[in-house]
């Protein structure tokens, strides 16, 4: 065969794998555009961290902590009668929580947790589709219950979640139930529209009287697995999710930036916690809690630091 005719041949050939390869990479930025286009359903509700035994004594006995936002220390009882006890920072529609190492069951230091939830009832149904619409077969379904001390549990809210098989950080999505909001020990607000179960409602409004006023940003250290078990759930929900050097994703949409970065298993944990004030402040605070660092101000942003410390 003629040179020539070899060298065309080639030339084919490789033109050929490179519109292949162009049409697989469209395909995919094409499925990711797609999916972000989606309407967002939910939004961050609360995140969770496990941390070391020194601080969180010292996040429970804080005086500070006390004026700086609605703050209560409290056990729980769920589903199957399972308690923890947790120190809360409330704002006007997002939380956290932290846990002492022992506080919360089957958990360890730098066990997380970050839960997203809807504002309109019926819409963990769609995000269940979604889920399954990228190939979560098999979303885990669950119902929390609360006790408030009579022995008789009230559902609280329906959950999913990707797998349960988790290394130390679990992503999960949320429904609030009608039958919580009509029980009176609940200190629930009326509903704002037919069908709301949102955040604002659930949350109590003594964040008024406060400095801390919502969580803007949360930085957890997971493994990888864990981070593939999330990031569906974040892109059914509606959220904005991008790559971030080093590995990890940042997701973003409805007020809240949520970073999770990859590790070693030995290195997982909550890292940082960013909240809006209500007020600006002029002067810049530094509240040592612990082994963590709050520092509040200057202006209407406060920011909690928790290093790797075991």
């Amino acid at each position: 065969m003629p040179i020539s005719r070899v060298v065309q041949m080639l030339a084919a050939l490789v033109t050929i794998l490179m519109v292949a390869l162009a049409g697989a990479v469209g395909a995919q930025a094409g499925t990711a555009r797609g999916l972000e286009s989606r309407s967002q359903l939910m939004f961050f509700n609360h995140a969770y961290g496990v941390i070391d035994r020194v601080t969180a004594d010292a996040v429970e006995h804080s005086a500070y902590l006390r004026e700086f936002a609605n703050f209560q220390v409290r056990t729980t009882t769920g589903t199957g009668g399972v308690t923890w006890t947790g120190r809360y920072l409330y704002g006007r529609e997002t939380y956290f929580e932290l846990f002492g190492v022992g506080d919360l069951p089957d958990t360890g230091y730098g066990s997380a947790g970050l839960a997203v939830s809807v504002e309109r009832a019926g819409g963990l149904a769609t995000v269940v589709e979604r889920l399954r619409d990228q190939g979560v077969a098999e979303p885990v379904r669950f119902l929390q219950t609360r006790d408030f001390g009579d022995g008789v549990p009230v559902p609280w809210f329906d959950a999913v979640y990707v797998t349960d098989e988790i290394d130390a950080f679990l992503g999960w999505g949320m429904e609030y139930r009608p039958e919580y909001f009509a029980d009176p020990r609940s200190n629930t607000e009326p509903p704002a529209r037919p069908g709301d179960v949102g955040r604002e409602r659930y949350l109590p409004d003594t964040y008024r009287d406060r400095l801390m006023r919502d969580v803007t940003g949360v930085r957890i250290a997971i493994t990888g697995g864990d981070l593939a078990d999330t990031v569906p759930l974040l892109r059914a929900g509606g959220f904005a999710v991008r790559p971030v050097p080093g590995g990890g994703v940042v997701a973003h949409r409805g007020g809240t930036t949520m970073r999770l970065d990859v590790v070693p298993r030995d290195e997982v944990g909550l890292r940082r916690i960013d909240m809006s004030l209500n007020r600006s402040l002029r002067t810049r605070h530094e509240e040592r809690i612990g082994r963590s660092t709050l520092t509040v101000g200057p202006g209407p942003r406060a920011v909690w630091t928790f290093p790797d410390v075991e």
